[in-house]
């Protein structure tokens, strides 16, 4: 009778849900921008959703989140808890910084989401519309002068393609980078810079109290609830998509590799994150596994060449 009350006792505590990792999410950037907000989000809605009992976010800016890339590839290595978000702005920085450390040395997950990028002045700019940005541009490109996130990030490649749309060399432009979206919006609101470049979610308050003018976006057509046509239809031909990632640590085996897929599935899929994407305003970019490795390839080897034609990478 024991051996049966112990049989059932073990067979019961196998049969046990097994217990929800904790996560230490990197943000590699300052706090206020698109990835600490993204860390953020995650953090959030993976303890609503029951996803992991605790998830902490730690903040390592600097140089287009190469640094935290490589602190968390080096002293991470087969920590299944530990995840960094990442995204199109560091594989730019990647390539103008030369980073020894790539994102061939973390484990990509999958990619989460994407935002198209928004051109902003302050409210008491004479600058109204974005032809007269490109005017302004076209007569003395050093005058004009862009805040926006890391070198050779999206925002830096939004501002070099405008340039180049607009038939000015884009290797003269005036770009300022701002280690986080909380630095570069003072700079913008302050009038120490002429414009503002960066994700449309880091501007959308501003924009909404009145302090900040939406002069265009890089969507291929309008924002919903966004007042300002697209770079596309004001006679620029770009589109830019801002893309953001999750990757856990390298040395992972197979095993830890699918329960943090698993956890990340779970995440991307519930109620709470899609809340989220429609609050933030991020496009659902989901894509995992194999298919992701495979896109991450091909836009790094697009991102090398952007970088070339406007004269950040040699």
């Amino acid at each position: 009778m024991k051996h049966f009350f112990l049989a059932s006792f073990l067979a019961g505590a196998l049969a046990l849900p097994a217990v929800a990792a904790d996560y230490t999410i990197m943000a590699p950037a300052a706090p206020g921008g698109g990835w600490d907000q993204t860390a953020r989000s995650l953090q959030a809605v993976m303890q609503s959703e029951g996803i992991s009992g605790n998830v902490q976010v730690v903040n390592v800016p600097g140089a287009g989140g190469t640094i935290g890339l490589a602190q968390f590839a080096s002293q991470q290595k087969g920590n299944a808890n530990a995840l960094i978000v990442g995204g199109y702005v560091m594989v730019g920085a990647i390539l103008t910084n030369q980073s020894p450390v790539t994102l061939a040395d973390v484990t990509p997950i999958a990619r989460l989401t994407g935002e198209y990028e928004a051109i902003v002045v302050p409210a008491n700019s004479e600058i109204q519309n974005i032809g007269q940005l490109v005017e302004k541009l076209k007569a003395d490109p050093g005058s004009v002068s862009w805040a926006g996130g890391s070198a050779g990030g999206t925002d830096h490649i939004g501002a070099g393609l405008i340039a180049k749309a607009a038939g000015v060399d884009p290797t003269k432009i005036n770009y300022i980078a701002y280690s986080g979206g909380g630095e570069a919006l003072a700079a913008i609101l302050g009038g120490q810079v002429t414009v503002g470049i960066s994700s449309y979610g880091e501007f959308q308050a501003q924009v909404a109290a009145g302090t900040l003018r939406l002069l265009a976006v890089s969507s291929a057509e309008r924002i919903a609830g966004a007042d300002a046509p697209t770079l596309k239809e004001s006679g620029l031909d770009v589109v830019l998509q801002n893309w953001r990632m999750v990757a856990a640590a390298p040395g992972l085996t197979d095993e830890q590799k699918a329960a943090v897929t698993a956890d990340v599935e779970k995440l991307a899929k519930s109620a709470g994150w899609q809340e989220t994407l429609k609050t933030k305003n991020w496009q659902d970019t989901y894509l995992v596994g194999a298919a992701f490795e495979e896109q991450l390839a091909k836009d790094i080897a697009a991102t090398e060449a952007i970088l070339k034609d406007i004269g950040l990478v040699k």
